[in-house]
Parts: C-alpha cells; structure tokens; sequence
C-alpha cells in the first residue's frame, strides 16, 4: 500500500481514536461516579479509592488515545509514516487494542470486540504504510 491511502487512513484512524478517548474517559467517570454514589465496594477495597481510581484511569487512558490521535493526525497533515517514538507510541495504542480486544469478546460481546479489531487493524495498517513515492517515468524523447 502507498501513500495515496496513508492519508485518508490516517484521517479515518485520528478522528475514531479521538472519539475513542472522549469515550472511555467519559466511560470511567461514569463508572467512578457510580461507585461512589452507591457505595459499593469490592472484596473490602475502599470506594472511596475504587472511584478515584476509576476516574484517574479514565483520563490517563483517555489522554493516551488524545496523544495517539494527535500523533496519527500529524501522519495525516505530513503525509509520512511515524518514526521514532511516534511510532513507539502507536504501536503501544495497537497492542492495548488488542488486548482490549480479547478481554471485550467475554466481557462485553462480539459487537465490542469487532470494533477494537478494526481500530487494531486500522492502526496496522497505517503503521504498515512506507514512504515510497511511485517512480515517474522519464520524459518521452522528442523528436526533430
């Protein structure tokens, strides 16, 4: 795959990534709420710490998924491949998807698991893409 497709991958993988983050943080601030508004506790953990834990986890993953989002929005501007840490960064985001994945499948349903699939794939994909620009053939010679 070129570079004629990296671009609207890239764009298709920024704007699912950012709507990703506002998701689960959303989803985690929900869930802390939930716990310290109805007090529950699990195995005798404090839920006072169950919801701020909750909570703090839903805006580090959160910003995780902004940071990739911005990361493959860049790809996107640029038109190149990520390097160096960018890359580092995203081939992280593709492994939590994949373990989000398997766990979504038991946990949340086939629907859940073929969404983190095709966000895994999609970010595969992209990072799978090279930089190599389609040779132009040289110029038909003139004649007299």
């Amino acid at each position: 795959m070129g570079p004629v497709t990296r671009r609207p991958v890239a764009w298709i993988v920024a704007v699912v990534l950012f709507g990703e983050a506002l998701g689960v943080a959303a989803l985690h601030w929900f869930l802390g709420v939930v716990v310290d508004r109805r007090r529950i506790s699990l195995g005798g953990l404090d839920p006072d710490l169950m919801s701020v834990s909750s909570k703090t986890g839903g805006i580090v993953l959160g910003l995780y998924f902004a940071l990739c989002a911005l990361i493959v929005l860049r790809v996107a501007l640029r038109d190149r491949a990520p390097t160096g840490p960018a890359r580092i960064v995203l081939i992280g985001a593709a492994v939590v998807h994949a373990l989000l994945g398997a766990v979504t499948w038991g946990l949340v349903g086939p629907g859940a698991f073929l969404f983190m699939v095709l966000v895994l794939g999609l970010i595969v994909l992209l990072l799978t893409t090279d930089d190599a620009r389609p040779v132009s053939s040289p110029p038909a010679p003139t004649t007299p």
